[in-house]
């Protein structure tokens, strides 16, 4: 039904006759002359109708908004004055001399035309098929498209196999909920959706299929926000015999390639890198944006004596963190806006937050202002002044509590304040993280937790750390981090039983629990299992950042509300009885709300 898609034809094609077929953008009646913008998936052009030919123009004056057209004309140039630059096909038209409705419509929600927060997401996405019509939907999926096919010919290329690894699996203790499927042959068992294909991608290199890759869907029943989904989609990659240096490299050089390819854009080779613990102490976050120049400085030494406990204890406190933050100009800062960034950063656990604003460095405590200054002495507030580098203008924030909240809270605010003051570079701030601690304490269970997932590597020389001090414990850990998103997360695997089992005891796991959860895992590791690792990156983050959307809700094509529902299809929806029946399931009805209205 077309010679050509709309958005390629040029001048290139003049006195050509062309066939194309698409949907009305718009139509405009000028004087006696129609015009039509024909819209396809590669863009859209103008095509002439005037009155010349009766027949195919009354049928043009039918025509509508999202209507289905075929349409048959010459390319010529436009008339001279008429041409739209900022159009692909801006320098010609379409003289139309043949007309079809393939279909009709009806005059849809909202245009295609508008910007994403000109309707509600609920509405677009009740009405997705109209939204995917929009020039920056259709855009956003074919940089993802793109995105796909520079991925897989890196992969290819480099001697990886694409194989695909089950969905229906085991429920596993570790991680957010599974999503959890009836089984009807085995009533009262349940086959579990996978969260990730970790433990099937390890057994492929236990099979000796040496480079593995796949893109591949995931499961996790956890709460939203914008860069989550109930399903998402991660480019998933195990190697044997590489060292963790080696996949460095390589993943890198794969992303410089997407970025050359698609954006036409070139990253830093090499990426640089940084330990897990200078991040935490400079940036208060183990994906630091390395665009805002802001940076935490401790202050743990100099608040351990001064008369105020809201410094000192946690100064002293082995678990406990100052922080300062310097803001260059910050004095300019109202009483209001500092008040709401101390609610800001209540929001991360912290009771307050302390300043002081500098109006003269050179004057010392005269020259500054906080209600803070009568508890520290003159040499406490110079250290301060010189360790973060404080200039006339500037104000200073401080975090004091557990090294956990004060973390959170500034670095969070490092990144508002950041943005909210236009101190964000432009461009793009690759990193790697590594070196993280194999453990994290949870202090709800009261156990260790593993700060990956429990199949990461501790490094060689610290495996006999584990039962002796799992807090100094670090893994063969490294984490891909682009302007603050963490992009790809990755580890050397564990490859012997012995340290597998390990790692378990330490995680809570006991024998049983791991023969019944991993049993199949642990007898493969003692057939032979090659040194391996891998990475996985998480597609639809990758590519929200490439195209610039704000969620990774506009880079999906049928993406869930943050509740986890599809306006479009009304998923989740009640089944019928004759089905749980089947499966052997019965409801159970919540308690009746008995409260008097």
């Amino acid at each position: 039904m077309r010679s050509h898609y709309c958005g390629h034809l040029n001048e290139a094609h003049l006195d050509q006759e062309v066939e194309i077929s698409g949907w009305v953008h718009r139509r405009r009646d000028h004087g006696g002359v129609i015009f039509i913008d024909l819209r396809d998936r590669e863009g859209l052009v103008q095509v002439v109708f005037d009155p010349d030919t009766p027949d195919i123009f009354a049928i043009a004056e039918r025509v509508r908004s999202e209507y289905v057209l075929r349409i048959k004309g010459k390319v010529r140039p436009r008339p001279q004055g008429t041409a739209n630059p900022d159009l692909p096909t801006g320098a010609i038209e379409i003289l139309g001399l043949d007309l079809e409705i393939l279909n009709t419509a009806e005059t849809p929600p909202f245009q295609t035309d508008i910007e994403d927060d000109e309707v509600s997401e609920e509405l677009r996405l009740r009405y997705r098929y109209i939204d995917l019509r929009r020039p920056r939907m259709l855009q956003r999926l074919q940089i993802r498209s793109q995105i796909t096919r520079v991925l897989r010919e890196y992969l290819d290329k480099h001697g990886f196999m694409d194989i695909e690894t089950p969905m229906l699996t085991k429920a596993t203790p570790e991680g957010a909920r599974d999503y959890l499927v009836p089984s009807r042959t085995h009533q009262g068992e349940f086959f579990a959706l996978p969260q990730s294909p970790q433990i099937f991608k390890q057994l492929l290199m236990m099979s000796g299929l040496d480079r593995y890759y796949q893109i591949v869907r995931c499961f996790r029943d956890e709460d939203l926000r914008a860069d989550r989904q109930p399903e998402f989609t991660q480019l998933d990659i195990e190697t044997s015999f590489l060292s963790e240096e080696q996949i460095m490299e390589m993943m890198e050089a794969m992303m410089r390639e997407v970025f050359a390819q698609v954006l036409e854009i070139p990253l830093h080779d090499p990426f640089p890198r940084m330990t897990y613990t200078e991040a935490m102490l400079r940036y208060g976050s183990d994906k630091p944006d390395l665009r805002i120049p802001l940076e935490l400085v401790d202050v743990n030494d100099v608040m351990q004596d001064v008369e105020f406990k809201v410094f000192s204890g946690p100064a002293k406190d082995p678990r406990g963190r100052v922080a300062a933050l310097r803001l260059p100009q910050g004095c300019e800062l109202s009483r209001k806006e500092i008040d709401d960034y101390t609610k800001y950063v209540g929001i991360y656990g912290a009771r307050g937050l302390a300043y002081i604003k500098v109006n003269e460095v050179a004057k010392g405590r005269e020259g500054m202002q906080s209600p803070i200054l009568k508890f520290l002495p003159d040499e406490a507030i110079a250290t301060i002044m010189q360790r973060t580098g404080a200039e006339d203008g500037d104000l200073v924030f401080f975090g004091a509590d557990s090294a956990k909240i004060v973390n959170e809270s500034l670095g969070a605010l490092r990144v508002k304040l950041g943005h909210d003051r236009g101190l964000v570079e432009h461009g793009w701030r690759p990193l790697w993280v590594v070196d993280f601690p194999m453990f994290e304490y949870d202090e709800k269970s009261k156990r260790w937790a593993s700060l990956h997932h429990p199949f990461t590597s501790p490094k060689e020389e610290h495996i006999d750390l584990l039962d002796s001090d799992p807090e100094a414990c670090h893994s063969r850990a490294y984490d891909m981090i682009l302007n603050g998103t963490e992009v790809g997360g990755g580890s050397m695997r564990i490859y012997r039983a012995e340290v597998q089992e390990k790692v378990f005891r330490q995680l809570g796991i006991d024998d049983q629990e791991a023969e019944d959860k991993f049993g199949f895992l642990l007898k493969a590791l003692k057939y032979g299992c090659p040194p391996h690792g891998g990475i996985a990156f998480g597609l639809d983050r990758l590519v929200m950042l490439m195209t610039g959307a704000l969620s990774i809700r506009d880079v999906m094509a049928f993406p869930k509300t943050q509740t986890a529902s599809c306006p479009l299809t009304e998923a989740p929806s009640e089944v019928s009885q004759a089905q749980l029946t089947e499966l052997g399931i019965r409801l159970r009805k919540p308690p009746a709300d008995t409260t008097a209205e």
